[in-house]
């Protein structure tokens, strides 16, 4: 049979189901990743596990989100993840070495293998040939333990690419301009593989910048071909002996085809306050900024940052504009500098920051208030600047960089000449010895924990008829950051679920926690795509802490629904989208747990005035997983029953 990318990953992988779209499947994971704010909950979850150590081929704990040391707490968790790691056989990657992407595809992505992340933008290694999924915390967890990853079989969208790209057009553009056709809701239940002829033409750091942004349109993952692009990028990283061809048969075939012709690009930018409200940087012609933000793991690579180099050329930037630039990795650091292209940014008083995520999630790096801030970043939800009435414009390293000159936006044919495409050099610098290796007696190496690292909560079996109120009622595309805000106050709290929990939903209402605490028990209603956003499980655990049962929403995004499932949270969906205008918050609702069946229908009660139908799309391995309480729950019944 004729596979394309996707499928022959899948099929090599495969150990239980059949690719057949939406069915289930369980697949053999390669390599995992997890980063710091979602990974002390991970090993948290790993310990409960009671392994001795590892099952994968290769597992990296990267420090690069919340690197800002400000209290015990945030070095007490990097202390626990270093520890953990030499414990479990991981390798530790300590903060200030990069992002997490960044340095993945630089050190350890390989065509061919499937990865697991507790990171939404995990699939970024999909730009060098990996099937890469971001996922919860303890979803990568159970993937470390030797557990399958198991997923409904994702359709196959086959975006092909035809010509090449031209004038300021960029890597950036391309995705938007997908964001903007297609909505962040577009590629739910979907792989993106891209083929055609343009693939070629286009590098690899220009790959991983799509398949990053693939997140925000909601696919399970995006993905190239392993070509000689692949070839000429592992060999300059020093890997060339990694390299393995893989592309689409040539009588492949795909489940919905997408064409995109490069030479018709323009630069396009992402609107306040959502990925996919993309219009043309000629549109936007004028409008005064207050800050430039340059990296994040879309936008921090070598090539992007040295073209922002070249167009800055040690111009002083616009006095009234605050600039930042974050670089990828410190191989990026070490390759600018070997340049000097380093000066360009230091004469032009672009401010230098850490290797690291920073302002991406509202790490420092706030825009002033109501303030216009322009970022080559992937996501502008509402307040993840870290300022919540601020308005953020998402763009490529090119327009940001011209922006920063200017003070405001301009018009691409006022740029003048384009800069040439920056091409890796055959040799890069090797900062490998900043990673942190697991010893090979790793028996009498002691895991550190600090007081902030509370121990994972078990949460009860859930049963019976419950009758319970209506907690908040919220609209479409709800984030993760809504449910959960990011910055330095949330984050450091992330391996304390009850002090994190305080502030579930604190942006959308101040009083949902006072209410959740009162009533003990609850329901969240939500409108279509909700949880959207990042991989956060915190987003799940922290209303189960405060007695959330269950959400009921038009559709859910990916990876919350699965977080959901994880800890015991049932997501019921609408019947009938109609009935989504009966609900009102305080409403009391009756849930006979003891009659839901899997990819059943039910009917529920609402104040003895209204009966309205909801269903769900669980496996039977799923309710009973939420039946138990949560995965943990179900692994550790599994266990005593083996």
């Amino acid at each position: 049979m004729a596979m394309n990318v996707t499928q022959k990953i899948i099929s090599a992988h495969c150990l239980q189901g059949e690719m057949i779209p939406n069915q289930e499947i369980s697949l053999n994971i390669d390599q995992t990743l997890t980063q710091d704010a979602t990974g002390t909950l991970a090993y948290l979850q790993l310990e409960a596990m009671g392994l001795e150590e590892i099952t994968t081929e290769l597992s990296i704990s990267y420090v690069d989100h919340n690197t800002l040391q400000m209290g015990f707490r945030n070095p007490d968790d990097h202390r626990y993840l270093r520890t953990v790691a030499e414990r479990y056989g991981i390798i530790y990657s300590p903060p200030g070495t990069g992002i997490c992407h960044q340095l993945h595809l630089e050190n350890f992505a390989r065509p061919g293998k499937t990865l697991l992340g507790s990171d939404s933008h995990t699939p970024t290694a999909g730009g060098l040939g990996s099937l890469a999924i971001g996922a919860g915390g303890l979803s990568v967890a159970m993937a470390m333990a030797g557990e399958p990853y198991t997923l409904n079989m994702p359709k196959i969208v086959g975006v092909q690419l035809k010509g090449q790209l031209t004038g300021w057009a960029t890597a950036k553009d391309i995705i938007l301009s997908l964001l903007g056709q297609l909505s962040v809701k577009g590629g739910l239940g979907s792989v993106m593989e891209y083929t055609g002829p343009g693939v070629e033409t286009l590098t690899i750091p220009e790959r991983a910048t799509i398949t990053n942004m693939g997140a925000e349109l909601g696919a399970t993952t995006s993905i190239f071909p392993s070509d000689e692009q692949t070839r000429r990028f592992l060999k300059s990283m020093d890997r060339e002996e990694e390299y393995s061809l893989l592309n689409s048969d040539p009588q492949a075939d795909y489940d919905q085809t997408i064409t995109i012709d490069l030479s018709r690009l323009e630069p396009m930018a992402a609107c306040p306050s959502m990925p996919d409200k993309v219009v043309p940087v000629s549109e936007l012609d004028g409008i005064r900024v207050d800050q430039v933000a340059i990296g994040s793991c879309t936008n921090s690579s070598y090539a992007d940052l040295k073209a922002v180099a070249q167009i800055i050329d040690s111009q002083r930037v616009a006095y009234n504009t605050d600039v930042l630039l974050s670089p990828g990795s410190r191989q990026v650091v070490k390759m600018l500098a070997k340049e000097g292209l380093l000066e360009n940014f230091f004469d032009s008083g672009i401010r230098l920051l850490e290797c690291a995520c920073g302002p991406c999630i509202g790490m420092g790096g706030s825009p002033v208030s109501r303030g216009v801030s322009v970022r080559t970043f992937n996501r502008n939800f509402e307040g993840r600047s870290g300022t919540q009435d601020s308005r953020v414009y998402l763009v490529s390293p090119v327009t940001a960089a011209h922006t920063a000159l200017n003070g405001y936006f301009t018009a691409p044919d006022k740029w003048g000449q384009p800069v040439a495409k920056a091409e890796i050099p055959p040799e890069t610098p090797s900062i490998r010895k900043h990673f942190i290796f697991p010893p090979k007696d790793r028996s009498s190496v002691e895991i550190k924990r600090g007081p902030n690292i509370v121990p994972f909560e078990r949460f009860p079996e859930n049963k019976g008829e419950l009758q319970i109120p209506i907690l908040i009622k919220v609209g479409d595309n709800i984030t993760t950051d809504h449910i959960l805000p990011a910055g330095p106050q949330i984050t450091s709290l992330r391996s304390n679920i009850p002090a994190i929990s305080q502030f579930i939903l604190s942006k959308v209402d101040p009083d949902f926690v006072i209410r959740a605490k009162e009533y003990g028990q609850g329901i969240i209603v939500g409108g279509e795509n909700y949880g959207q956003g990042s991989s956060r499980e915190h987003a799940a655990i922290a209303p189960r802490h405060l007695g959330v049962v269950a959400v009921l929403a038009k559709s859910f995004a990916r990876i919350h629904r699965a977080n959901l499932i994880n800890f015991g949270i049932m997501p019921f969906i609408f019947l009938q989208e109609d009935d989504y205008s009966i609900l009102k918050q305080g409403q009391m609702v009756s849930i006979p747990f003891q009659e839901i069946e899997a990819k059943g229908s039910l009917e529920i009660d609402v104040d003895e005035r209204h009966t309205i139908k909801i269903n769900n799309d669980l496996t039977s391995k799923e309710l009973e997983i939420i039946r138990q309480g949560g995965m943990l729950n179900y692994i550790r019944k599994k266990k005593s029953n083996n």
